[in-house]
């Protein structure tokens, strides 16, 4: 008898199933959609997809006579960079502090309190500091990204870096390996894959992050943008949007996990749950 824990849908079957929640979604909007419009055709608060296309339109395909440039590019290109810059801090960071911790006993003492009691604090409660000390400008919120994905990122690599088989270690050094090379040469390789993994894990609260500090101060951004529009109830503005972030995203956590898959592929074994 062939249990349900076994059975794995394969190939068109499991693209099936992917898509099939997020078909029933849209139906589903679509059919609320239609009952309110039929009740009020006014109504903003479930706009239709030709309302939402008309005004993606203007937004991805006309220039703002403000600024000269398109709305949804303009947004893009802002929110994308001010992301690039601080996961790739947070990655650097991350790899430094957690090969450090994870392998040296006086550096685990030392910065592994300071980074446990840096992650429990909400950095959402610490951006009017970062506004004070870095300003309105893009490092504040390149600063509160940083410092809302870099402690958990630390913590998770510096524990999977101590969970080395001692007789790796201990065969290194043997060997005549120094701690720069034992680093390099064993926790490093390992390390990666679980760095790549921590981003994909890493992206949904930085989003968060970024979204936060674009709605509070900026001028520009996906983030400033749909807060900008809401005070006009522009949910044909806003849904759009919340779609392509979420487009990003998924691009972006695609990304990793093929560049994961293509240079540590001994870290996805076939057949496993991953």
């Amino acid at each position: 008898m062939r249990r349900l824990l076994n059975a794995r849908p394969h190939g068109g079957g499991r693209l099936l199933l992917g898509l099939l929640p997020i078909a029933a979604l849209i139906l589903l909007y679509l059919v609320a959609a239609q009952a309110r419009h039929a009740e009020n055709p006014r109504d903003k608060i479930l706009p239709t997809p030709a309302a939402m296309a008309e005004s993606m339109q203007i937004m991805a395909l006309q220039e703002d006579p403000r600024t000269g440039e398109i709305p949804l590019v303009a947004d893009t290109r802002a929110s994308l960079k001010r992301l690039g810059i601080a996961v790739g801090a947070a990655a650097a960071t991350t790899l430094v502090l957690g090969l450090s911790i994870g392998l040296l006993p006086y550096a685990r003492a030392g910065l592994g309190p300071l980074v446990a009691t840096i992650s429990v604090i909400p950095p959402i409660a610490v951006l009017p500091i970062l506004f004070i000390v870095f300003g309105l400008g893009e490092t504040a919120k390149i600063v509160l990204i940083f410092v809302g994905i870099t402690p958990f990122m630390v913590r998770d690599m510096a524990g999977h870096v101590a969970a080395i088989p001692e007789e790796q270690i201990v065969k290194a050094q043997t060997l005549g390996a120094s701690t720069w090379l034992t680093a390099l040469q064993v926790a490093l390789p390992q390390a990666m894959p679980r760095l790549i993994d921590a981003l994909r894990f890493s992206l949904g609260p930085a989003w968060v992050f970024l979204i936060s500090a674009e709605a509070i101060a900026s001028d520009v951004g996906l983030g400033y943008r749909i807060f900008l529009v809401r005070r006009y109830l522009a949910m044909d503005i806003i849904l759009p949007y919340v779609a392509w972030i979420s487009l990003l995203a998924v691009v972006i956590d695609l990304m990793l996990l093929t560049w994961s898959r293509v240079a540590f592929p001994w870290a996805h074994a076939p057949g496993g749950r991953r």
